[in-house]
């Protein structure tokens, strides 16, 4: 059955004489009752050394001892005359754990232990006597988590710094901050542990170099990242403390190096630098950029207000125990942190993801947008090469054309002969061919015709007039409702020319009764006209094909008319966009600049 000691007694010492025997120690005068709970005990003034007379239950002789936390540089056990422990360090790191074995202690009697160090000093918390696997276990236990975390920390630091020489430029010094943060975190995490000092305590004034730059680093870089992810703050706050941190470090390192090759010739001045000032600036700094990622998370930043949830949990502990600190005059271990940080690193990792997550659906817009790129460099490409051959074919054929239409106009003059119907056919033919060579110019090389300011009710009343008898044939009915102010820069010919095509592909999609419905609406930046049907309407492999060359759903059709309307509302700088659907009609959408009445 295991025990805690929770009381003893204290004496102050002027000197340290770690070869005092117990009959001196028990002579001395000026003992102390104290308890393990007791945060009252102050070093009087000249005090620079402490003994701690702790009675041994005699409870079983297997028992073993463990004080898993005392604060010195230099601890002497003893146990009557006999040292069973002994530990003088050379490196500024003061917490101690000691385990002494049951076949070291005799039960039952008096353990004296002697403790110098300039700073903290004394036994700060329960001394356990019990089995010595029991209080081994719990003394790897005390510093198992940190040893955890901190390896995890560094494997995947290490790991991430393996993938940044895939990352380009822009993404590359971001993602090396964010592994000089997550690595600074994994070695202060081990080297903060007293596991390393009191197993392998000859390697302790590197433990020691290693934490402080890992502090230097890690500031610094955690700043960095902040600036990069989140944004510079008001003014530019966060780059300016950045910089400053920057030559802050740079000064501690150099001060460290210097320290390091005088053999602490000069620790006072490096203690004097690095140790309040650096607390000083790390609480200032989650202070800082707290109230940064705040500002940004309530403009609507998502990961901002991600960011700002991990990150105020990891700087609000991290704050409270450097304040905390502080104010116990340093007689407190900082471990709240440590949740702090693994908080702050799983909402990085839920914006890793949601990063991922945006980029693989910028991947498939882009994608989208390059196909659809593409197919519009394809059909630029294929109109620009027929527009070319249209144009020298139609003025190759046309004076030929022209030519033989006059001839067969004077033959059909002079001939009174029943020949005279083949002769009109003939004519009729040339007409229609010369109709299409028309509009094979047109698409091929298209005028703007005389620019006049229109007015869209006017023109509509025009192309109305010449539709009303073919809509009538077909049994439907049009209906237009256009405003009176409504005006566009064009030609009037060609503006006709566009949207009875346009009505005549309507009328013809009607089969029979049905209705066509012309309506406009605008405002000071452009003009929608709009023309619906209940026609057949298309499906959507015809409606993607639209305005293609020589495409046509009709059995006569050429595909030369939609694309002559296309060119012709392209030269007037507007737009042309259909909406169908088989068997309920078919809508279109024309928009043109507006125009201001002249």
């Amino acid at each position: 059955m295991d025990q805690t000691i929770d009381e003893w007694q204290v004496l102050w010492m002027d000197h340290f004489d770690p070869e005092m025997t117990t009959e001196q120690l028990e002579n001395e005068k000026g003992w102390i009752h104290v308890r393990a709970d007791d945060k009252t005990l102050k070093r009087p003034e000249g005090a620079v050394a402490q003994w701690v007379k702790i009675k041994i239950p005699a409870i079983s002789k297997e028992s073993s001892l463990l004080f898993k936390k005392i604060y010195g540089y230099d601890i002497i056990v003893k146990q009557g005359d006999h040292k069973i422990y002994e530990s003088h360090r050379k490196y500024k790191y003061a917490v101690n754990v000691v385990l002494l074995p049951s076949d070291r202690l005799d039960k039952g009697e008096t353990v004296y232990l002697g403790i110098q160090t300039p700073n903290r000093i004394g036994i700060q918390s329960g001394v356990y006597v019990g089995d010595f696997y029991n209080l081994h276990n719990m003394y790897v236990k005390s510093s198992l988590s940190d040893f955890i975390i901190g390896s995890s920390l560094m494997f995947i630091a290490f790991t991430m710094l393996i993938c940044a020489v895939f990352l380009n430029a822009e993404y590359a010094s971001t993602w090396v901050a964010l592994c000089l943060v997550i690595l600074s975190c994994g070695f202060i995490m081990i080297t903060y542990s007293s596991f390393l000092y009191s197993t392998y305590g000859e390697y302790g004034k590197v433990y020691v170099t290693l934490f402080d730059l890992s502090l230097y680093i890690l500031l610094p870089a955690f700043t960095y990242f902040f600036e990069k992810v989140i944004g510079n703050g008001y003014k530019s706050v966060v780059v300016k403390f950045r910089m400053f941190q920057f030559y802050y470090s740079l000064i501690c390192i150099v001060l460290l190096v210097i320290n390091l090759l005088t053999h602490n010739q000069i620790y006072g001045l490096y203690r004097y630098m690095s140790s309040t000032p650096l607390g000083l600036i790390m609480i200032f700094q989650f202070i800082l950029l707290i109230a940064v990622a705040i500002t940004y998370a309530v403009k609507g930043n998502k990961e901002a207000q991600i960011f700002s949830i991990g990150f105020a949990i990891f700087a609000g502990l991290s704050l409270i125990e450097l304040i905390w600190f502080y104010l116990k005059e340093g007689y407190y271990d900082l471990f709240l942190w440590k949740w702090g940080v693994v908080s702050f690193l799983l909402s990085l990792i839920v914006i890793m993801g949601k990063r991922f997550a945006r980029n693989h659906e910028q991947i498939v817009e882009y994608s989208k947008q390059l196909e659809m790129f593409n197919n519009e460099l394809q059909r630029s490409e294929k109109m620009e090469i027929i527009s070319e051959l249209a144009a020298s074919v139609a003025h190759e054929v046309r004076n030929p054309l022209q030519v033989t239409r006059g001839f067969l106009q004077l033959l059909s003059e002079k001939n009174t002969s029943s020949n005279q119907l083949y002769l009109n056919m003939a004519l009729d033919e040339l007409d229609r061919a010369a109709s299409i060579i028309t509009d094979f110019l047109t698409f091929a090389k298209p005028e703007a015709g005389k620019i006049t300011t229109l007015n869209v009710l006017e023109e509509f009343i025009h192309i109305e007039g010449i539709l009303i008898p073919l809509v009538n044939l077909q049994g439907g009915k049009v209906t237009v409702h256009i405003p009176s102010e409504l005006y566009i820069k064009g030609s009037s010919s060609k503006f006709k020319q566009a949207f009875i095509n346009i009505i005549k592909n309507s009328i013809e999609a009607l089969h029979g009764e049905g209705e066509i419905e012309i309506w406009a609406h605008g405002d000071m930046e452009q003009v929608n006209i709009y023309i619906k049907d209940n026609g057949e309407g298309m499906d959507p492999e015809v409606l993607a094909r639209l305005g293609e060359p020589y495409f046509s759903n009709k059995t006569k059709g050429t595909g030369l008319g939609l694309m002559v309307t296309f060119r012709i509302i392209e030269v007037m700088k507007g737009e042309i966009s259909f909406t169908s659907t088989k068997g309920v009609g078919t809508e279109v959408r024309v928009c043109f600049p507006t125009a201001i009445k002249s």
